[in-house]
């Protein structure tokens, strides 16, 4: 799994790191995509770099489960009118994991991270262009859409 070059591993977690981020990267490949597996890489990385990191400790099936179900729950993988689409069943079957324990733990990530759905941070690059709090911004006290702001506001936002 190819890492940037920012997304340093501490060695006392790069084989538990790549484990997970080689599960997750295989599960990807066969069932969702490579926006999915990007974003769930960037969420290995984080846990990973996270000190302690909780990757040291429990079963490395369960942190890849966990960290694809929290980046799909953000993406609404769950909803049956997205493409592409499991349910928190099939999920877990797919890892071998039980769904209360893939549940529960990817509500410790995403509370650990501030994940939520539509959270742009962590929001598939396709979908960000219809993601509304993505383009919500503070001026003078106000929340606005950026899309809807005068061409200059948006200029001036763009270079922030």
């Amino acid at each position: 799994m190819k890492l940037s070059d920012g997304d340093r591993i501490p060695r006392a977690v790069w084989l538990e790191f790549e484990a997970v981020a080689g599960r997750i990267e295989s599960f990807c490949q066969q069932h969702l995509n490579a926006e999915y597996a990007a974003l769930c890489r960037r969420l290995a990385v984080a846990l990973a770099r996270k000190r302690p990191s909780p990757l040291s400790r429990g079963d490395l099936d369960i942190w890849a489960c966990a960290i694809v179900y929290t980046i799909g729950r953000a993406n609404f993988l769950f909803d049956k009118t997205q493409t592409p689409h499991l349910t928190p069943d099939q999920l877990c079957q797919l890892f071998g994991v039980s769904k209360s324990t893939a549940a529960a733990k990817a509500t410790g990530i995403g509370s650990m991270f501030g994940i939520g759905p539509l959270d742009p941070r962590w929001c598939l690059p396709s979908h960000l262009a219809d993601n509304p709090v993505a383009w919500l911004v503070e001026v003078n006290g106000f929340i606005i859409d950026a899309r809807h702001a005068p061409r200059e506001l948006q200029e001036e936002l763009l270079r922030r």
